[in-house]
């Protein structure tokens, strides 16, 4: 865990938000770049942390050195994917060797509605707050991935063909269900689709990151899943080290910490944001998750 390195930088720099388009909705929702000449165009902008309203997929094909994402620290080399959703705060470290793809992509153009198959790209691949956002490829698997990403930036420079987007999009999903199935993140077991157990974790966290702010309890979501807290609490096991209150408690830290790094609020004001009506259950909440209270987490270390 690496929360001093946002803290000593949140005092030094402005927290940039990024936006893909965001005033030309017309335009392609999507872009695919060589990593080193991304890096290179940013002008250290990558370099400091910064959050985007889109998604963005990482591979580092040749390289070592570390990435940073909400207040942890990830090592990086060859044949690392990072999935970072929305909102995170992320950036590289300052090594230029570096090779690889960045690949943008806003919310409507990975999904077109919500099948258990999309279910799992965005709530196992993106949102996978309890898990680290990086998935390991192996080398027999690799020339599959260069060739949908080959395939990807032929069919960027082809915009006059016939189903250009929805060429992009197929791709894209194609390189997600690759990860999905073939991809390994650290020692988790990969979900299948096909278990009801796996299918229902998902879900369940789909609800957690759509209702965290006001939801607290177990109970809560259990109702939402018509199913029993003994029976979450059991599936949940099978697929995760961590229990339902686990999860719950860790999305709502994770906000936490964002908006206190990331805003002007005050403790009181991000306490009620995320449904604490008493300000001081919120700062015992808080120093319970971290070891630190709210305003030690935001003091800048001498």
């Amino acid at each position: 865990m690496k929360d001093e390195i946002f803290i000593m930088q949140k005092k030094e720099i402005e927290i940039a938000e990024y936006h893909l388009h965001k005033h030309q909705p017309d335009q392609l929702q999507f872009e695919v770049y060589p990593l080193n000449e991304y890096l290179a165009d940013s002008d250290g902008h990558a370099q400091k942390p910064h959050i985007h309203s889109f998604y963005q997929i990482i591979w580092f094909m040749e390289g070592e050195g570390k990435h940073f994402v909400d207040f942890n620290e990830f090592e990086v080399s060859a044949n690392n994917i990072f999935f970072i959703s929305k909102n995170q705060i992320h950036y590289f470290d300052e090594s230029p060797n570096y090779e690889g793809v960045i690949i943008h992509f806003n919310e409507m153009f990975l999904i077109d509605n919500e099948t258990n198959v999309n279910l799992f790209l965005k709530h196992h691949l993106f949102n996978s707050f309890e898990k680290g956002p990086s998935f390991k490829i192996e080398n027999n698997t690799v020339a599959n991935f260069e060739y949908l990403v080959t395939q990807m930036q032929a069919e960027m420079q082809s915009t006059e063909l016939f189903g250009h987007k929805d060429f992009l999009k197929h791709l894209l999903n194609l390189f997600l269900i690759q990860i999905q199935r073939s991809g390994k993140r650290g020692g988790c077991n990969g979900l299948c689709i096909n278990t009801l157990s796996n299918v229902v974790f998902v879900k369940f966290k789909q609800l957690v990151e759509a209702n965290f702010k006001n939801t607290h309890t177990v109970s809560e979501y259990a109702d939402m899943l018509n199913i029993s807290t003994k029976t979450l609490a059991k599936y949940t096991k099978e697929v995760s080290t961590k229990t339902p209150l686990e999860i719950i408690s860790d999305r709502i830290t994770l906000e936490a910490k964002r908006l206190l790094f990331n805003t002007e609020q005050n403790v009181n004001e991000i306490g009620f944001q995320l449904g604490f009506e008493d300000p001081s259950y919120f700062v015992k909440f808080f120093k319970k998750q971290t070891g630190q209270s709210p305003n030690q987490f935001r003091k800048v270390i001498p």
